[in-house]
């Protein structure tokens, strides 16, 4: 099939449009904002929110989409990479569309709306992997660098762009859970995350292999801090799945027992810290620089299957994208935090997980 141009798909007024509203200055906001303005969500409050989101989000979605049409090595042209810049392109195109809100009615209009542009977005993380993956194959050398910042660009602003939608409409919910204003629950317990993202990484451990490691996890069960549990998680969920495997694939010759992973949880005065160590047999020092850029794992990759590009639907795995770790760091970063990776080889590896506990760091804008 050929390749369409966006000028081909789309009017060319459009196109001018993503344009102007691409060189627009995009406002940040803090998590500790997003708690204070949520907490109260009102009528009033509602339709200041969707105001905001309204001249936000074209700016953030045409930032993206420019630049999904200037990527190097012919990047642009690869047939998921235009599949995703289409969803770039429509989400822009049915956010202009929308028209002034002025009152409560527009406001739920305009939420729907931005629903389903957070849905049409489900499925962009293993769409641009698909992309580099397809782009890689046809590369010599490995001189992936402009793509790798071009991915933490991109990436960094779809969890914005996630945070901002997500939050907004789950203010709405009528029923929500105690402690919590949208996304962010005000008394999150990590230790009650990690446990729980433990749980999820060592069932996908005992389906690959049949029997995973022990998890301790330590520090105070009473302590919280506010967050965001799904961001946590995901970021938990993919350290210690990394830790189950290359202690699992250490010890699955072995007469001794695998060596538990440990968990630890320190709060500081400014930073909540979660270390996850294991005796994996750690990284050699000549991997540790490749581990944050996308597409290194030491694991087969599930996207050399193809995949259907209608759907997109990529079977969760223990390992294979390489895309967990530098994403992960991308979370931690988004709220003022980051991610650590300090490895002894012959031995295992310590993962240092910072968290911001001030919840006062603007969002980092690319």
């Amino acid at each position: 099939m050929a390749v369409k141009k966006a000028c081909e798909m789309f009017p060319k007024s459009l196109i001018e449009d993503v344009h102007k509203w691409g060189c627009m200055k995009q406002t940040g906001v803090s998590l500790r904002y997003m708690m204070e303005f949520g907490s109260k969500p009102t009528e009033r409050n509602l339709l200041i929110s969707a105001q905001f989101l309204h001249k936000e989000l074209p700016i953030r979605v045409a930032r993206r989409a420019i630049e999904l049409q200037t990527l190097p090595y012919g990047l642009s042209e690869k047939p998921a990479v235009l599949k995703v810049r289409d969803w770039y392109l429509e989400s822009f195109r049915d956010m202009r569309a929308f028209p002034e809100i002025k009152d409560s009615g527009d406001e739920k209009e305009f939420t729907q709306m931005i629903k389903a542009v957070k849905v049409r977005h489900n499925n962009v993380v293993p769409m641009m992997a698909l992309g580099v993956n397809q782009l890689k194959k046809g590369m010599n050398s490995g001189n992936l660098d402009e793509i790798h910042q071009f991915l933490d660009r991109f990436y960094l602003s779809r969890i914005g762009i996630r945070m901002l939608i997500g939050q907004h409409v789950e203010l709405h919910n009528p029923n929500p859970p105690r402690h919590t204003v949208g996304y962010i629950h005000t008394k999150m317990s990590p230790m009650e995350v990690a446990r729980n993202a433990s749980e999820d990484a060592r069932s996908i451990c005992f389906r690959e292999y049949g029997s995973a490691p022990e998890i301790n996890i330590y520090g105070d069960p009473s302590f919280t801090f506010p967050y965001v549990p799904t961001h946590l998680h995901l970021m938990m969920y993919e350290l210690v799945k990394n830790s189950l495997r290359a202690v699992q694939e250490r010890f699955v010759d072995s007469d001794r027992v695998a060596p538990p992973i440990r968990i630890i949880v320190a709060d500081g005065i400014e930073d909540v810290t979660i270390k996850v160590s294991d005796e994996g047999g750690g990284i050699a020092r000549s991997g540790l620089p490749k581990i944050f850029t996308y597409l290194y794992s030491t694991a087969r990759n599930p996207l050399e299957e193809e995949v259907d590009l209608g759907t997109a639907d990529v079977p969760v795995t223990m390992a294979g994208y390489g895309y967990g770790l530098p994403i992960s760091r991308l979370y931690a970063r988004y709220f003022g935090g980051d991610l650590q990776i300090i490895s002894m080889e012959g031995y295992g590896t310590d993962a240092y997980l910072h968290l911001s506990r001030l919840g006062d760091s603007q969002e980092p804008l690319p």
